[in-house]
């Protein structure tokens, strides 16, 4: 019985050891996550293997592994100052939706680290922004050309890391915000511009409708020329003839004098 404190103490160490050994040889990677593995005695990061996916690992106890996240993720920089074409000071708000390549899962550990987003991602995304709005004016910005600001930063953005081991999925812009004189100058110039097209419309319809009248009184003058130039003075007393006929079938009293009246038409006086 006294021996057995000194046998149990042995064990209970090597125990100890052995949990110690499993809690630093398992790794449990969770849901949307990829793990580096680090080897100390066989050249540090390997690159040449596939990132250890979900679930649990059992590695040597003298390496390491790295976990990231392979979740898309995102980014919002806001107020990010850029210069226009004209030199005028522009703030943007961007969000950056990207993720790591799961394929170069360990050159990115090797050569960035698990702080890429701030080593590669978001001074990329800065300097495109620059280029990018650069090339325009404050007018071109305020007005029609945020999608294609945002469509040319993701652009740029996209092929400055390609390789660098990370995925941009998209750049949006969610705001430019110009200087307050600015957007004041630019507003009340788009008022004027709109008014001058609005003016304008008006004075195009009132034109058409002038040339419109126009056109219709001189149809009616041309229509009475002919008209004129058709009526003889045979033609006024077939015309006469046929009025007097008309009449005369009426069962309205009346006195028909033939050849009364002036040229020889006929006068026809009623009862009354």
């Amino acid at each position: 019985m006294d021996k057995l404190p000194k046998v149990g103490l042995p064990l209970i160490f090597l125990a100890v050891i052995g949990i110690i050994m499993i809690m630093k040889t398992a790794v449990t990677i969770d849901a949307g996550e990829a793990g580096v593995l680090w080897k100390r005695f066989d050249g540090g990061v390997v690159t040449n293997q596939p990132p250890l996916d979900e679930g649990f690992h059992i590695i040597a106890p003298w390496n390491n592994v790295f976990i990231y996240n392979m979740r898309q993720q995102n980014q919002f920089q806001q107020d990010m100052e850029v210069l226009s074409s004209n030199g005028l000071e522009i703030k943007l708000d961007l969000s950056v939706l990207y993720m790591p390549n799961p394929a170069e899962l360990g050159l990115l550990h090797q050569t960035k680290g698990k702080n890429y987003l701030d080593v590669v991602i978001i001074p990329e995304v800065r300097s495109a922004a620059r280029s990018v709005v650069g090339r325009y004016t404050p007018e071109q910005l305020y007005s029609s050309k945020r999608d294609v600001i945002q469509k040319e930063i993701f652009e740029e953005v996209v092929k400055s890391v390609k390789s660098q081991h990370v995925i941009i999925n998209a750049i949006l812009v969610r705001d430019v915000t110009l200087p307050r004189t600015i957007k004041d100058a630019i507003e009340r110039k788009l008022k004027q511009e709109q008014e001058s097209l609005e003016y304008e419309f008006r004075l195009v319809t009132a034109q058409k409708e002038a040339q419109k009248q126009i056109i219709e009184a001189k149809g009616k003058a041309d229509a009475n020329k002919i008209l004129s130039a058709s009526l003889t003075d045979k033609i006024l007393q077939d015309k006469g003839i046929e009025a007097t006929l008309k009449l005369a079938n009426s069962p309205n009293s009346k006195v028909v004098l033939i050849g009364s009246g002036k040229s020889g038409m006929p006068i026809i006086l009623g009862n009354q």
